[in-house]
């Protein structure tokens, strides 16, 4: 494993995939900063130039965004109080409040730091549980897959933040849209209405361009947006104290393990986790009472949950070939657009894609670190460009890249379509990720159902009387359950009582009476 990852940093070192990847982790970084894009924005922007930069470039370049965007997120956080990324919004919680009290660099360097760590602990359990679980599933039958699928929609459905039936709602809109084309078993045409365009299905990169870039960009721009003013902290104002960097180091671990693990199951994952971290630290902590109001364990926590699921989203994309999250949906696009079909013999078939790909993991978070907290004036600098003038850089990329796909106007009016859809979405409060990992697993769901059903015979014990089966059936039993067990809960418990505001500061203080 060592020697393959040595030969990873040996076809990683080029001028274009170290170009690649200062290019990732910035976009990333800028993404996370300007609220509403996200990494998903910015990797469907860019999917449509994937073939002209090959498989292992639109890895590096897609990881280095997806990162990058975990580290951004924090940065409005903390200093503005506004949550780049909606996995940032725990952070905002103690990280503003560390602002107010005049440690902003420290919250800063805390929530970087805790990120580079969870980080490098993420991207070795993908370097050490990819391959293993790789040669593990070579041994699963479509009954198995018919299960996974089934499962990953299941606790996409029961872990998504939200009304129930909004959920099932949107992942039965994907299945749907997934089903418009030629049927692969019988060769006719379904759902094409008459239109010769729709015979190969509708286009993946139109679609999720649509949804989540077009989408925001008429969102911005029908709404008024207040232009921040920030200061960001002096660079000998990054370094926190002793007592703060003990108190954040276990944090910034258990947040790595919480993160992690959820990492592996479908569904916001970063979400759940950065919540679940917070959760945790202030179940732990012997200063509960900070928590709110500055607790150095809620920026850690929170951040490296955030980063080492992202890593660990890697880990069924590698290994099954099948996409847990919205971003590891894009990039499976990306590698399917090149030729390459991740499953269980994917690391096998391709060792030299996935190693080179593990090196750049560990060079873009190391640049990150160098990266993010230099250049935080910068970031924060870009909330004041008028709206109007980014996301028509934003829509002019996203045009470009679906009518680039195919030559196909017909795709750039399915973007179009896509967009206002999204952004009625929006308004009504519906998340379309789910909507989006439904479209990429129902070709999967439905070619290991008809190979179900066709090797079975009709016998129920073929399927359920697999250890495998059962166990990811149980999963999801287990998890509604939960879910609605959580839901009780929460309607019972009584209203907490609400904070008085702090008072306000005086705008100009030289102006008081005894001044005057």
């Amino acid at each position: 494993m060592l020697a393959d990852l040595l030969a990873g940093f040996g076809q990683f070192l080029t001028v274009e995939y170290l170009l690649l990847a200062v290019t990732g982790v910035v976009l990333g970084s800028l993404v996370g900063v300007l609220p509403g894009l996200g990494p998903i924005g910015a990797m469907s922007i860019l999917l449509g130039i994937s073939t002209q930069i090959g498989v292992v470039g639109s890895l590096i370049l897609f990881a280095g965004i997806y990162y990058g965007a975990a580290y951004g997120g924090s940065t409005t956080a903390i200093l503005l109080k506004l949550p780049g990324e909606s996995a940032s919004v725990m952070t905002v919680l103690d990280g503003h409040a560390m602002t107010r009290k005049g440690r902003a660099g420290a919250a800063l360097s805390i929530a970087a730091v805790g990120s580079f760590v969870a980080g490098t602990i993420s991207i070795v359990g993908l370097m050490l549980l990819a391959p293993t679980l790789g040669a593990a599933a070579v041994q699963l039958g479509p009954p198995e897959y018919l299960a996974l699928t089934v499962a990953g929609l299941g606790l996409l459905v029961a872990l998504n933040p939200g009304q129930l039936a909004r959920s099932v709602l949107m992942v039965a809109l994907g299945m749907a849209i997934a089903l418009v084309g030629i049927d692969p078993l019988t060769a006719t045409s379904r759902f094409t209405f008459g239109l010769p365009e729709l015979s190969g299905g509708i286009s993946f990169i139109a679609l999720a361009m649509g949804l989540f870039g077009v989408a925001e960009v008429l969102d911005q721009l029908t709404r008024p947006r207040r232009v921040e003013k920030v200061s960001a902290p002096r660079l000998r104002e990054l370094v926190p104290t002793r007592a703060e960097a003990r108190r954040a180091l276990p944090a910034a671990l258990r947040g790595a393990g919480i993160g992690f693990f959820l990492g592996l199951v479908p569904g916001p994952a970063a979400v759940t986790s950065t919540f679940a971290s917070y959760m945790t630290e202030r179940k732990l902590s012997r200063r509960k009472e900070e928590f709110g109001h500055g607790a150095v364990e809620g920026v850690a926590g929170p951040e490296s949950a955030n980063n080492a699921a992202a890593g660990a989203a890697f880990v069924p994309l590698m290994a099954l070939g099948i996409p847990f999250a919205p971003t590891m949906a894009l990039i499976l696009s990306a590698l399917l657009l090149n030729g390459i079909v991740p499953g269980p013999t994917f690391i096998a078939d391709e060792p030299d894609v996935f190693w080179t790909v593990i090196a750049a993991m560990y060079v873009a978070n190391v640049m990150l670190l160098l990266l993010n907290l230099p250049m935080v004036g910068l970031f924060t600098r870009l909330l004041s460009v008028p709206p109007g003038i980014l996301m028509s850089v934003v829509l002019g990329l996203c045009t470009v890249g679906v009518y680039a796909e195919n030559n196909s106007l017909f795709d750039v009016g399915v973007m179009f379509a896509a967009g206002l859809v999204g952004l009625a979405l929006k308004r009504a409060d519906l998340n379309p990720a789910p909507l989006v990992l439904a479209v990429v697993l129902t070709p999967t769901l439905e070619s290991s159902l008809r190979q179900t059903l066709t090797f079975s015979a009709a016998d129920p014990y073929y399927v359920l009387g697999r250890p495998v089966v059962d166990a990811l059936v149980g999963a999801v039993v287990v998890a509604l359950v939960v879910r609605a067990h959580l839901r009780r809960r929460a309607r019972r418990a009584p209203a907490p009582p609400e904070e008085p505001a702090p008072p306000a500061e005086p705008l100009h203080p030289t102006t008081t009476r005894k001044s005057r």
